[in-house]
């Protein structure tokens, strides 16, 4: 057989079932679409699902994928072996109802021996233990001798998931040789020695399993198949493991370059450089297919994996970011396959870069924290940190459990797991007490969402007009189906079959306004879209009753409707300036319009300026007062991408897709409705611009009417601040320079008046002074002054004594604060303010902490000040030897 690199398997792969007449798809997002059930798609046929469930109708009954995946159950085990990762690549063909067993068996093992040449006397199949079929085909038809069968239990083929469709499978394995083998004399498949290793799997989805456990036959059976794409290159290139496969190995390479660690001199740094190389992978990708970085979900997925890498970085001797500087290979090895790749190149390694920036920054404040838990539980002979502690690390540093583990484990200790948990849920519970629940409107039961799925799609005519004649297919009153409903029935769900209600979506909020017959009047509060472009009004029977079948006719509120688009096309406008002014790298995230204003979402990795944000608004303008057209249309997909029409990153497309174009200046795919002239917008003011999520900005920005209103509203504040300052607005600025001045003068005769103050009690403080060990011990007590005024007056005992540690508490503004510092002497000596502040913060009624050179804690009760005092000097006694 020929030795071939990755991406020849790849290419090879789909050509040769695209012969078969497959339709190769491209990967799709490891992002789910409308897949609740996944952070991130882990298996080949996990995006295909709506395909297979019959929810979608698929472009094809046969197709073919190589689909990029992510799996982190094995997180830990990733780099301590070389087996586990966290990203590889499934290649897979699949039938929705058309051929089944005899082709799938005969194309497999067509492609395994005929175009990779494996050969035969190192290949083995195994099937389901009863599937007879199975086995006939395999050696009557395709002529794989029997003695190369092996029938297995159902927990080895037989593919099922709860209820559902399911069914035998047959996989296919190669006998790496003897040598790879454990020298067992019953050594065959099933045994989990490195010898036999399985490379495809087979699924025969021809069973359909009720809640009886019966297993019905399927009218029109599938087929799903799978192929580590790794895995089969490891065989290709007769390597033992993904870390030695060519465009691996090469990340791996460049990993090594930068960090002087190479791969095989010692296990320590081999179990780094496996980790770094696996996750630098599925974090360009994860980040390339628009995963943010954030503290839940799949962006805190995609968080630990950098993080885990970044501290690996560290064992090597890694202090200043350089993962980002591997990213060029990784989209060098890949771009072949995945061109978005290098379209993002700038802004994935600016993502990772800044989260280098960030863990650093983490690290070295949460390792100072967990440093000082460690010492105390040696120093108690403890092996278990407190879930407590190991979450207000989480919490208030940011330092993520999974490392407090790792670190703790490489001490041989461990988190109370459980009191851990209970503190993340009781924060969870306290976050969730603060919103209010979401409204039941009924559509939104999945329940009924299911007897939705087999109504007749409706026909959206709200591009244009406002207004249509239509019949209603469908009423849902308290998540069921009724007949008809009335005022009594509150919020129900509406089905037509024809609408000039536009479905929320694509950041569009929905139309309202009314559906009125004969003998009804319904008002629509909001419309909803389902994923398969059903169309739902919510309403509410103002007068009469609505029936299942009555002549209806929709009305849109045109006011809202207008106000809506306008926003939307402002949009629009907003994505191609900010491109212009800050790069080709800013992308769509998200973003919401209604009839007040607009927010847009988009990639970028730092704040904009207010002289970029000032460029991006008159960009905008400027082309709403050149009146340019608005022109939309459907027209095929690739007619769209020759006009260079921007796509919303990382979602699906069909053959048929809706161009908004705004003159020569912005074309973008999108189904929502716009205005006829950018003219008609009016006028476009940002109001702010924020930060949404690690890499991700937001602004927001008013238009038309909404701009005269805030104009309107701003003069009155001005107004009103001019009579306060009993000025006209002209005069404005000179008067508050001048109050500012005044201000700033009295403030700093203020703060002379107290350090003078605070100073003359400094003597008879001094001369209390306690020696503890050779280190000179003051404390004190204050009435009015504030923190830095204590602060200043520690750091003046430091420069008159060597060897010394402060202890002062101060009552001012109705709390008590304990200010504490210690000189490097004292330091030296075993002193620690920041232990020392959490001991006698109780005192007061507080909790504080800091660095062994300085410390603070906050309380309420100003009767334990004394206390605190009296006790810093015990604890201070324990400390200093």
């Amino acid at each position: 057989m020929e030795k071939l690199g990755l991406n020849e398997i790849r290419e090879k792969y789909l050509s040769f079932f695209e012969s078969k007449g497959h339709l190769r798809l491209p990967s799709f997002s490891l992002v789910p679409e409308n897949d609740k059930s996944l952070l991130l798609i882990n298996a080949g046929m996990a995006p295909l699902k709506p395909y297979f469930k019959g929810e979608i109708e698929p472009p094809r009954r046969r197709v073919t994928t190589c689909q990029k995946c992510i799996r982190t159950p094995d997180i830990e085990r990733v780099g301590k072996t070389a087996r586990h990762g966290t990203y590889f690549e499934m290649l897979g063909n699949f039938s929705f109802g058309d051929y089944f067993k005899h082709e799938a068996t005969a194309w497999a093992w067509e492609f395994i021996t005929k175009v990779l040449e494996l050969p035969v006397d190192r290949l083995w199949v195994t099937i389901y233990l009863d599937d007879d079929e199975a086995f006939d085909i395999w050696t009557k038809e395709v002529g794989v001798a029997p003695d190369r069968i092996v029938r297995m239990g159902k927990e080895d083929n037989f593919w099922e998931i709860g209820t559902g469709p399911c069914g035998p499978c047959s996989e296919i394995y190669f006998d790496r040789g003897v040598e790879c083998g454990c020298g067992k004399p019953d050594c065959a498949i099933g045994c989990d020695c490195d010898r036999f290793v399985e490379f495809w799997n087979l699924v025969f989805t021809q069973f359909d399993k009720d809640e009886q456990g019966n297993y019905n036959k399927l009218s029109h059976p599938n087929i799903d198949t799978g192929m580590g794409l790794e895995r089969i290159a490891c065989i290709m290139q007769g390597v033992n493991n993904l870390f030695e496969v060519d465009t691996v190995r090469n990340i791996m390479m460049k990993i090594s370059s930068l960090t002087g660690a190479k791969y095989g001199d010692n296990e320590k740094n081999d179990v780094s450089l496996r980790v770094i190389t696996d996750h630098i992978r599925s974090t360009t990708f994860m980040i390339g297919d628009g995963v943010q970085i954030s503290n839940e979900g799949r962006g805190y997925v995609l968080r630990r994996l950098l993080r885990h890498a970044a501290r690996h970085g560290k064992l090597l001797g890694m202090n200043e970011p350089f993962l980002y500087k591997i990213c060029d290979t990784v989209i060098e090895e890949n771009k072949s396959a995945y061109p978005e790749l290098s379209e993002k190149a700038a802004y994935i390694k600016k993502v990772i870069e800044l989260e280098e920036v960030r863990f650093n920054e983490t690290i070295d404040g949460g390792l100072n924290i967990l440093n000082s838990y460690i010492e105390e539980m040696l120093k108690n002979d403890e092996v278990q940190l407190s879930g407590e502690k190991a979450f207000k690390l989480y919490d208030t540093f940011g330092f993520p459990l999974d490392l407090t583990l790792e670190i703790l484990d490489e001490k041989s200790m461990n988190v109370n797991i459980e009191e851990y948990e209970a503190c993340m849920q009781a924060q969870k519970e306290r976050a969730r007490s603060g919103r209010g629940e979401m409204d039941d409107a009924g559509w939104e039961k999945d329940e009924f969402k299911k007897q939705v799925m087999d109504l007749e799609k409706g026909e959206f005519v709200g591009y244009g007009s406002l207004e249509c004649e239509a019949k209603v297919k469908a009423i849902g009153a308290k998540s069921e189906f009724v007949d008809s409903a009335s005022e009594e029935d509150g919020s129900i769900v509406v089905i037509l079959d024809k609408t000039s209600f536009y479905g929320e979506g694509g950041g569009q909020v929905g139309d309202t306004g009314y559906i009125t017959s004969q003998g009804a009047t319904l008002k629509v509060t909001d419309t909803k879209k389902l994923a398969d472009g059903k169309i739902m009004h919510i309403a509410q029977v103002e007068a009469g009753v609505i029936s299942v079948g009555d002549d209806v006719t929709c009305k849109v509120c045109a006011k809202r409707r207008g106000l809506i688009e306008r926003n939307h096309s402002a949009t629009h406008l907003l994505q191609k300036a900010l491109r212009e002014v800050l790069g080709d790298h800013v992308q769509q995230s998200g973003s919401f319009v209604d009839s007040e204003r607009l927010r847009f979402d988009f990639t970028h990795y730092e704040a904009l300026t207010k002289e970029q944000i000032s460029l991006v608004e008159k960009t905008v303008n400027d082309k709403i007062f050149e009146k340019l057209e608005i022109v939309c249309r459907e027209m095929p997909i690739d007619e769209a991408k020759k006009l260079g029409a921007m796509a919303l990153f990382g979602e699906k497309y069909g053959d048929v897709v809706r161009v908004v174009k705004m003159g020569d200046y912005s074309v973008e795919f999108c189904g929502g409705t716009h205005t006829g002239n950018t003219s008609n917008i009016g006028l476009v003011k940002i109001v702010s611009e924020t930060s949404a999520a690690a890499g991700i900005r937001r602004i927001e920005a008013i238009t038309s009417t909404a701009v005269l209103d805030s104009l309107n509203e701003k003069e009155d504040i001005i107004a009103k601040a001019s009579s306060l300052l009993k000025s006209n607005p002209a005069d404005m600025l000179s008067k508050l320079t001048a109050l500012q001045a005044e201000l700033k003068a009295a403030q700093k005769e203020l703060e002379q008046m107290k350090s003078k103050m605070a100073s003359s009690g400094l003597d008879d403080i001094k001369k209390n002074a306690v020696d503890v060990n050779g280190v000179k011990v003051i404390t004190g007590s204050f009435k009015g002054a504030d923190v830095n005024t204590v602060r200043k007056m520690n750091d003046s005992l430091k420069d008159e004594f060597e060897g010394v540690v402060c202890v002062m508490a101060t009552e001012f503004g109705g709390k008590v604060m304990l200010v504490t510092a210690a000189d490097k002497t004292a330091v030296s000596k075993g002193a620690h303010c920041g232990m020392l502040v959490k001991s006698i913060a109780g005192c007061v009624g507080g909790s504080g902490g800091g660095k062994p050179e300085s410390a603070q804690a906050g309380g309420a009760d100003a009767s334990g000040i004394t206390k605190a005092l009296e006790m810093a000097l015990e604890v201070l006694k324990e400390q200093i030897k």
